[in-house]
């Protein structure tokens, strides 16, 4: 199967998730049969991206003679040419899609620096920007439409500011400087282009916002997801390699939430080949609490490196609700944590009862510490006991 980087976050979503689900988010129009995606060989690369500002390319594997794998890929053809459709009608840049085969295109692959594949890769302009979500229609859309932002946002009024902070699911950073023209924010801005558009960055020149946000002259704060208070960037004012170093070292945060657009990314960034999972349903009222809680562990745990939670909105993912039911063994009608091997799926998960009465963020917190504890050991035993879970 293609583009499955991990067995239990499983094809099918990729498959048949953009098709079946695209409309809803964003309303998108239905196929009109128009052939729009181009299959990028060593002839016609180079003329092909020539004509677009921007090309977003599939490098996939080569679908072989498996029926499965070729359907599959047909599959996935229809939704990068529902992809191109939308994009097609875009005015300010012209965009094209296009596909390279890892078996009969190597060469073209390798003159454009793609190493991994089943991935989706960006070009615009010197930049080649890799998308790591999952392959559906809408998703690859508002990523693109994402890059093709500028890498910082400005906050000029109460209005912005009121929007910047009602953003909570994403590291977010602001800094505040003289002008455009200032030095330091200029470093900043070469920073955002560094992360962009996994990171947002705003920036704010009014000496008002400033004063909302508690900020001095020159001084960058960082945003962990579901954290109310920042970290202010020690050191100020600062190189660009001083802000992506101190953005590298702290881009694990405690909580932070599986989304369509970053699903492979995150899986990838796992502790030890594991993953603390939460699942909690936003919209319903025990999962809203439970969520709360979790935000309260995550406060209290801000500085430990150690703990990261992955929050999974079971309402993002309806197609793969029966596959994690069956493969953890467990029930999302309500809220559910438990500790996941990332190679295996083996997992650990918080006696929860019937989802009625939430523990408590102590109980959690030592539940969280035992689990891990217990998988520690496990780790130090032989590799005999590796299938006694």
């Amino acid at each position: 199967p293609q583009q499955v980087h991990h067995p239990f976050l499983s094809s099918f979503l990729l498959s048949f998730g953009g098709l079946s689900r695209c409309k809803e988010s964003l309303d998108f129009p239905e196929y009109d049969g128009k052939d729009r995606v181009h299959d990028l060989n060593a002839k016609n690369y180079k003329s092909v991206m020539k004509k677009y500002d921007v090309m977003v390319v599939y490098y996939h594997d080569h679908p072989g003679s498996s029926r499965v794998a070729q359907r599959q890929f047909e599959i996935e053809e229809l939704t990068l040419e529902l992809a191109a459709q939308v994009l097609d009608e875009f005015d300010d840049e012209d965009i094209g899609v296009g596909v390279i085969d890892a078996k009969l295109d190597k060469v073209v692959a390798k003159k454009l620096g793609l190493e991994e594949s089943d991935s989706i890769f960006i070009f615009t302009d010197d930049e080649v920007i890799e998308y790591d979500g999952e392959l559906a229609a809408d998703t690859i859309v508002e990523f693109i439409y994402d890059v093709l932002d500028d890498p910082v946002e400005f906050i000029d009024n109460s209005r912005e500011l009121k929007g910047f902070e009602n953003i909570e699911e994403d590291i977010k950073l602001v800094g505040y400087f003289k002008s455009h023209k200032s030095e330091h924010f200029e470093a900043f801005a070469d920073a955002a282009e560094e992360f962009h558009p996994h990171i947002k960055f705003f920036a704010t020149f009014s000496p008002k916002v400033a004063k909302a946000l508690e900020m001095k002259l020159n001084e960058v704060d960082f945003y962990e997801p579901f954290i109310d208070d920042p970290v202010v960037i020690p050191g100020k004012p600062y190189s660009e390699d001083e802000l992506v170093k101190f953005i590298e070292d702290n881009d694990r945060p405690t909580l932070r939430k599986l989304q369509p657009h970053n699903m492979y990314e995150i899986w990838d960034d796992d502790s030890e080949g594991e993953h603390i999972i939460a699942f909690a349903e936003e919209s319903d009222p025990d999962g809203f609490e439970f969520l709360e809680i979790l935000k309260e562990v995550a406060e209290d745990n801000t500085d430990n490196p150690d703990l990261s939670i992955v929050w999974i909105d079971p309402d993002d993912f309806p197609l793969l609700l029966p596959h994690w039911e069956k493969i953890f063994g467990i029930d999302l009608s309500f809220p559910q944590i438990g500790v996941v091997d990332t190679g295996d799926a083996d997992s650990v998960w918080m006696d929860m009862g019937d989802g009625d009465d939430m523990p408590s963020v102590d109980e959690l917190e030592d539940w969280i510490e035992d689990a891990l504890s217990v998988d520690d050991e496990n780790d130090d035993d032989t590799d005999d006991d590796d299938d006694d879970y």
